[in-house]
């Protein structure tokens, strides 16, 4: 960025050259050491409109974001086949050029639900911001969320007992809710139906994140491509898909292939009032 100009008029230095003649009548001050009126005018008008800028730029406001709205994708699509998706993942990853720290955003795919003790062990030192898990139970469709996970086990672990909790409230609120039907209500069976099967699943979940579930299916990291071309060859991993576009967290959405499907992503069949036994235990 080129320097600006040196001022060599600056105050101690005379304009005109040793013996230039002195200044005439009209740029000498005005008896008295008073200014002449159309500089005091002058001088006027510059300090109103410099007022007038400052407050235009104080009723504006700081400068909008202009990010917002603005969700970046990473993952598979809904309907996507996971064969091609796995199979562009590690092209990218291959071609990821070098990068400084701290690396690349890349979301990261398990061959299994992992529980919170187990996620170093596949991760190993690449630095973890947050996970992606559900409660795998047969032929329901549970929620996926989306867990911090600066410190592992012990964050995971936490955002567990908070999952928990929230899902004990659901289910209080399920069970309210169908208790709450009456002759009255037009279905009243399907709702019931309804309400009765999302306390259940609220309450399978609930006690599976108290138990500290194999539930994490995927992790999104942040590394330099080496460490992240190292981390695809660990075992339990089963894609990482870098995502360099990514500059923000809160704006990006992560839809990691779930570890059960092998062909399309799909939301899981729900059989309404399927099993309701998931595997809590380390896997």
């Amino acid at each position: 960025m080129p320097s600006s100009a040196t001022d060599r008029t600056g105050p101690g230095a005379s304009p005109a050259g040793p013996g230039a003649p002195p200044a005439g009548p009209e740029e000498r001050p005005a008896p008295g050491g008073r200014r002449p009126r159309g500089l005091t005018v002058t001088a006027l008008l510059c300090v109103g409109a410099v007022l007038v800028a400052a407050a235009l730029i104080r009723d504006r406001g700081p400068a909008p974001d202009r990010t917002v709205g603005e969700v970046t994708r990473v993952g598979v699509a809904d309907g996507g086949s996971i064969p091609d998706y796995l199979r562009a993942a590690a092209t990218e990853l291959a071609a990821l050029p070098a990068a400084a720290e701290p690396g690349t955003w890349a979301l990261v795919s398990f061959t299994g639900y992992l529980p919170p003790d187990r996620l170093a062990e596949v991760l190993g030192d690449v630095g973890v911001s947050l996970v992606v898990g559900r409660v795998p139970l047969p032929g329901r469709q549970t929620e996926l969320v989306r867990m911090t996970a600066m410190r592992l086990p012990d964050d995971v672990a936490a955002a567990m007992t908070e999952v928990a909790a929230r899902k004990e409230r659901e289910a209080a609120d399920q069970r309210a809710r169908s208790a709450a039907l009456t002759d009255a209500d037009p279905d009243r069976a399907h709702l019931r139906r309804v309400y009765d099967s999302g306390a259940q699943v609220a309450d399978a979940e609930a006690r599976a994140y108290r138990a500290g579930c194999a539930c994490v299916h995927a992790a999104v990291v942040r590394a330099v491509p080496a460490a992240l071309r190292d981390l695809a060859t660990r075992a339990g991993v089963r894609a990482v898909d870098p995502a360099p576009e990514v500059s923000r967290l809160d704006r990006t959405v992560f839809t990691p292939p779930l570890p059960e499907q092998r062909d399309l992503a799909r939301p899981p069949a729900d059989d309404l009032l399927g099993p309701l036994s998931p595997s809590v235990g380390p896997s």
